[in-house]
């Protein structure tokens, strides 16, 4: 699952990084959808190290979550269960074992993962 706007960002960096070799370190070679697509996916990527992303990982699945839950909990971060729930609204469906407690637990876990990133 490729979710993290940090992970698309250390793929189109390396992929820049080639390309800017292969193109004599110049910087206009750069297809500018590659360019702007970097920009983009820096610009919104809420962790900034690998590690912190696998972090971020371990911690969403515990929650046995789908796909789309992960990616939008993961990239958001929503710091209150109020914006959680507003966000993903699925997490307080019927039959759903998480409670305040256990999102609110699950968002603190994030923050910390932020705090050290």
């Amino acid at each position: 699952m490729d979710w993290g706007c940090r992970e698309v960002a250390i793929l189109l960096e390396h992929r820049s990084e080639q390309l800017k070799h292969m193109a004599g370190d110049s910087l206009n070679q750069l297809p500018r959808v590659l360019e702007m697509s970097l920009q983009y996916v820096k610009r919104f990527s809420r962790f900034t190290n690998q590690d912190s992303i696998k972090q971020v990982r371990e911690v969403l699945s515990r929650y046995q979550m789908t796909e789309f839950e992960l990616a939008v909990l993961g990239n958001l971060c929503p710091e209150t269960v109020e914006e959680a729930t507003s966000i993903v609204p699925s997490l307080k469906m019927a039959g759903r074992t998480y409670d305040d407690e256990a999102i609110e637990k699950m968002l603190n876990d994030l923050l910390m993962i932020k705090k050290f990133d």
